[in-house]
């Protein structure tokens, strides 16, 4: 499934000061200085506000996260090729029906020069936010944070196919499974690879690139933490506007 998006390198910065003081300190909590806001807060770039180790190693992100291991991912944005070797893992690994996805690319065309154009990717999927829309709306708790890893999963049995989870999700991640006749969305592999001793997810395993870093947030050694709090790096989210404090991070680089 392909999708165009805005070219947002056009966008101009709107300052950080439009952003609201309680966003800015829900990012300074999390070790992150917010450095830009683009499109009236539909996109925001973000720096660490702290070196890498000193945010964590006693500090109060520790204390105050809830989840070990954290699952997150960090994507190196302008690596992606568009090779899709992504969503076909996903694809084989999690039975995702031909109608339906679980993750999926998104192209946007630059313009670099006079008649000159260029095309960039950007992979998506569930954010698996910490305060997930979708949760809060499902009537039936079929949907839900785990308390363990932070992963947004799903109780298939519980779901009712009502889709008010498809409206509330900021990212268009989920669908309904018509043989499952359920929700279905990406649950970072946990039930066909973490659960079964794998440390990455299909998608992150099978790039070629090395575009999707996957890892614990919470841990000051891995590579996900160690991007997002890299000093200098620029990190951004999509969609920070609604609050829910996703937990997959674009960078380039």
């Amino acid at each position: 499934m392909k999708k165009r998006i805005e070219d947002f390198a056009k966008l101009e910065n709107e300052g950080a000061d439009t952003l609201p003081s309680a966003e800015r300190r829900r990012f300074l909590r999390l070790g992150l200085t917010v450095t830009g806001v683009f499109a009236g807060g539909t996109v925001l770039s973000l720096t660490s506000s702290r070196p890498a180790r000193g945010a964590l190693v006693g500090g109060e992100m520790l204390r105050k996260d809830p989840y070990k291991p954290h699952y997150s991912m960090v994507i190196r944005e302008d690596r992606c090729i568009d090779c899709q070797r992504c969503m076909d893992a996903c694809v084989k690994t999690n039975d995702v029906p031909e109608y339906g996805y679980r993750t999926t690319i998104l192209e946007r065309e630059l313009e670099v020069g006079p008649g000159e154009k260029q095309r960039e990717f950007m992979p998506v999927l569930c954010n698996h936010c910490n305060r997930p829309p979708c949760v809060r709306v499902c009537p039936t708790k079929a949907t839900y944070k785990d308390e363990k890893t932070g992963i947004v999963m799903m109780h298939y049995e519980k779901c009712i196919g009502c889709k008010t989870c498809m409206a509330a999700c900021p990212y268009n991640a989920r669908y309904f499974n018509e043989e499952k006749r359920a929700i279905d969305k990406c649950n970072f592999c946990f039930d066909t690879r973490l659960s079964k001793g794998e440390k990455l997810t299909a998608c992150a395993a099978a790039c070629p690139a090395d575009v999707r870093i996957f890892g614990d947030i919470a841990d000051p050694d891995s590579r996900v933490y160690k991007l997002v709090h890299e000093p200098t790096r620029v990190v951004w989210v999509l969609r920070p506007e609604t609050g829910a404090m996703p937990n997959v991070f674009y960078t380039k680089g």
